[in-house]
């Protein structure tokens, strides 16, 4: 099996596809970069992208905003975006494990791809260098997106192409 990496040029998968971004308030110095980059890279990658932002006070809240998206909107990916940094209490590892359960249990249960970038760090200067730096998690995202509206959109062309009468339908 071969293994080919996602092209950096613009491409365009057709129909108009959106993405939805859910993002956090909470560190809200170190999530708009993360915000401003994944946008940045989504337009270079595709630029017929239709991108929604969501804001959402803290982390906690933003597998329930994706459902709620899911549920009552279309889009082809959801990518959630948050900066989690851990104190002296379990706290961060407490809600960085539920956020992260949730939003897999979302995607597998709304069949919808949810690129996880809720970023879980030691402390300000990890999140810097994963926020702005050359570590960037939200150009990550966006490719991550990208990749995975793409495979979808070949597994949906795979499954109708092997549909039993696919000419007979297509001319009748």
């Amino acid at each position: 099996m071969s293994v080919t990496s996602l092209p950096r040029r613009p491409r365009s998968f057709g129909s108009r596809r959106s993405i939805a971004i859910v993002a956090s308030l909470y560190n809200d110095e170190l999530v708009a970069p993360l915000i401003e980059s994944t946008i940045a890279e989504l337009k270079q990658l595709d630029p017929t992208l239709g991108v929604s932002i969501y804001r959402v006070p803290g982390a906690f809240e933003i597998p329930v905003c994706t459902n709620q998206i899911l549920s009552q909107t279309n889009p082809a990916c959801v990518i959630a975006l948050g900066v989690i940094i851990r104190g002296q209490t379990a706290h961060a590892d407490l809600i960085g494990k539920s956020v992260t359960d949730a939003l897999q249990n979302i995607a597998l249960a709304q069949r919808t791809p949810v690129i996880h970038e809720v970023l879980l760090v030691a402390d300000e200067e990890q999140a810097a260098d994963r926020c702005t730096g050359d570590k960037n998690r939200g150009t990550e995202a966006a490719k991550a997106a990208v990749t995975m509206i793409d495979l979808f959109a070949k597994l949906k062309t795979a499954a109708e192409d092997a549909l039993p009468n696919k000419s007979a339908r297509a001319n009748g």
